[in-house]
């Protein structure tokens, strides 16, 4: 009978020893769910985001429409329309997506370009060489038709958009305001950061000072004072 870490083993043999391989497996299959949520993070997410409002005279514009879908929605039939909404109220078609971009007569033909994704969710649209004639109301639609194995279902999402032309550029002081405050914010987290380093070095500073006087004062007392303070005291 052989003996490993002072227990017999059955048999007379010794105990096998946990391959290195298969420490690795276990770890990996420990960090498993950990990557697989990592990877779900990582995808591409879709945002709504709010559209253009303002355009400068003879630059380009883009008007953003963006219509989310969820991870099995992706291979829906999808059209879109494009409208300007006249100011009595009247829709007029400028751009038709369906299978394929496509232009529609009128004052827009030539100065409207698809600026959409390939997956159908951001189904934008630029208009090139911006005119004061641009200003107004636009409408983007789209309708979705899903195939799934029993049900066909369908929806359609509406945006629109306030456009208005400006014969030259007008300085976003908004956008002034938060660079100054974002340096502002920078340079607060900084003098902080470093406050606290110096700090933590003075810290630690102290705390081995204080350990090294400790000791010193310890190898300093004769040998017999250290045997009595090591004595346990009797009445």
């Amino acid at each position: 009978m052989s003996f490993m870490s002072g227990r017999p083993s059955p048999r007379g043999f010794s105990l096998p020893r946990t391959p290195k391989k298969m420490i690795q497996t276990r770890i990996l299959l420990q960090f498993l769910p950990f990557l697989i949520l990592v990877v779900q993070v990582s995808r591409p997410v879709c945002v709504e985001v709010p559209s253009e409002t303002e355009a400068v005279l003879g630059n380009p514009t883009k008007l953003t429409c963006i219509s989310c879908m969820m991870r099995e929605e992706v291979n829906a039939e999808t059209r879109v329309d494009w409208y300007y909404v006249s100011p009595k109220g009247e829709d007029i078609p400028i751009y038709l997506y369906d299978g394929q971009p496509q232009e529609v007569e009128g004052p827009w033909k030539g100065r409207l370009l698809w600026n959409g994704s390939k997956d159908l969710q951001d189904v934008s649209i630029s208009i090139i060489n911006v005119t004061l004639n641009d200003t107004g109301t636009y409408r983007c639609e789209v309708f979705r038709k899903f195939n799934f194995d029993f049900y066909t279902p369908s929806f359609t999402y509406f945006k629109t958009i306030n456009l208005e032309v400006h014969k030259e550029a007008i300085e976003d002081t908004t956008a002034l305001y938060s660079e100054i405050m974002m340096y502002v914010l920078l340079v607060f987290l900084t003098f902080w950061l470093l406050v606290e380093m110096i700090y933590c070095y003075r810290k630690i500073s102290k705390s081995d000072e204080q350990a090294q006087d400790n000791a010193t004062d310890y190898l300093a007392i004769p040998s017999e004072n250290k045997e009595t303070l090591g004595a346990p005291v009797t009445e």
